[in-house]
């Protein structure tokens, strides 16, 4: 396997996880401090990008620290598939919440999605600084282009 296909296997595998685990413990949670520390341990147990995948061509545009987005389709099943990284532990947690929701969907199923819904966790949004907020706008562009669903 290249580095990039086993990056992608670990990071499927591990949005799953959290989606089955931390995602419904998040929902329940009640206070922002409990929401952050879970957003923050999150992007621990995923690997991080190597250097020679730090490049610009991933960079995302619009964001205060430096963040990377990988997009794979796989022709055969139809699937979108992303990794993400980022300087910025919060945005990395707040990106795998979304992703843990969208990767391995169809384009059919990606265009069901809200995608400004995707962290709308309860008090996620309001305590986020409004470059933090910009940053995560920019990387649901992102992500939108690369599945190819309209503006």
């Amino acid at each position: 396997m290249t580095g990039l296909t086993l990056l992608m296997v670990d990071t499927d595998q591990t949005l799953q996880q959290i989606k089955q685990q931390q995602l419904p413990i998040l929902i329940q949670t009640t206070d922002w401090q409990s929401k952050y520390r879970i957003l923050m341990q999150l992007g621990k147990g995923v690997p991080a990008f190597t250097t020679d995948l730090q490049r610009d061509e991933f960079l995302i545009a619009g964001c205060d620290s430096k963040a990377w987005l990988l997009h794979e389709y796989h022709q055969q099943s139809g699937r979108h598939y992303w990794a993400f990284d980022s300087e910025a532990r919060i945005i990395k947690g707040l990106v795998l919440l979304a992703l843990c929701q969208l990767n391995g969907l169809t384009n059919t199923e990606l265009v069901q999605i809200n995608f400004s819904q995707l962290f709308a966790l309860p008090g996620v949004q309001q305590n986020l600084s409004p470059s933090r907020q910009n940053g995560l706008h920019a990387v649901l562009k992102k992500l939108s282009q690369q599945a190819g669903l309209p503006g």
